[in-house]
């Protein structure tokens, strides 16, 4: 387990260099000098070429790339270009608001696609499985721009229950996760009924009907259980999908978080702060879908066997050559 964790880690090497790459060359390649932004049109062009070359911005682009890249190796994200703060801290400020809006969104999506998910697979082509069927392609179809937006009219704008914007208090949390936990939710019901379809037609459980048992615990103990394997990797996919997607929300419901941080420094091009952000969420991503693998193994007894039965051959060849001797 722990040379596969080591593996694991290494690719994300290649992974992270990648993405620096395409975000750098976008970022590089876009139309717009930053200097423009940063200094307004009151500037003369000798400060926005002072500007340039105080940032390094007038060197060609593998020097710069190979410069950040050596930044980055050692723990240095850049400076902003707005308020000369280093990157890293503008992101560690707001990444508790962003971690902390996707966990409750998770939970959310976590709790309703399960249940449904049980509830349709229990009662397959009744009313009730083909409504849930339809809220899961809704979900999955439905933009969350869109989604926040109309959710901010009906629930704000016209019935003044909930805060339009924020982050001030508990109220300001249940639009934007009731947004962002729409995907994820979707996802995990379809998931979770066609686990639970493939679960209650096994050997076991109509063993465990034959023994007498009720059908909760036929359902809740036996084929759960097994259904929800699966079920756990797809949580922690859509758990890494939505640090990475949660940015449009958190700028449509203003919320202080990396995302918007990005949103808010790509029309400036403010280049240290987006590729900084992006490469965190990045390495955030990877980091929760190896945490989510290794659970998986933990829970999963025929994987966990793997890696225990790797050194049992040459055990076994060992005692075979005794033997033979």
């Amino acid at each position: 387990m722990i040379k596969y964790i080591g593996k694991r880690l290494l690719m994300m090497i290649p992974v992270l260099l990648g993405v620096v790459l395409v975000v750098f060359s976008m970022m590089y390649f876009s139309p717009g000098r930053a200097a423009d932004y940063m200094l307004g049109d009151m500037a003369t062009e000798e400060d926005k070429l002072a500007f340039e070359e105080q940032n390094g911005l007038n060197r060609p682009f593998l020097v710069q790339y190979v410069d950040y890249v050596w930044d980055v190796l050692h723990g240095d994200l850049g400076t902003s270009y707005s308020n000369k703060r280093p990157v890293l801290d503008e992101i560690l400020a707001r990444f508790p608001n962003t971690l902390m809006l996707c966990f409750v969104s998770m939970v959310i999506a976590t709790v309703v696609g399960v249940t449904l998910g049980i509830i349709s697979a229990t009662k397959q082509y009744t009313l009730w499985d083909n409504l849930a069927r339809v809220g899961s392609i809704v979900g999955i179809s439905m933009p969350s721009f869109w989604e926040g937006m109309m959710l901010i009219l009906l629930f704000s704008v016209g019935l003044g229950w909930l805060p339009p914007s924020g982050f001030t208090s508990w109220k300001c949390w249940i639009l934007p996760a009731v947004t962002i936990s729409t995907v994820p939710c979707a996802t995990i019901m379809r998931m979770t009924r066609s686990s639970m379809l493939e679960a209650i037609r096994q050997d076991y459980v109509r063993t465990a009907r034959a023994k007498g048992q009720s059908e909760r615990v036929v359902i809740w103990k036996h084929a759960l259980r097994n259904a929800l394997i699966p079920v756990m990797t797809v949580i922690g996919l859509n758990f890494g999908r939505l640090l990475g997607g949660i940015a449009i929300c958190e700028a449509v419901f203003a919320v202080p978080g990396v995302g918007k941080l990005i949103v808010d420094a790509i029309p400036i091009k403010n280049t240290p702060l987006v590729q900084g952000g992006i490469l965190f969420i990045a390495f955030a991503m990877s980091i929760i879908n190896l945490i989510t693998d290794v659970l998986y193994a933990y829970v999963d007894p025929r994987i966990r066997s793997q890696y225990v039965r790797r050194k049992a051959p040459k055990k076994m060849a060992a005692v075979e050559g005794g033997e033979s001797k």
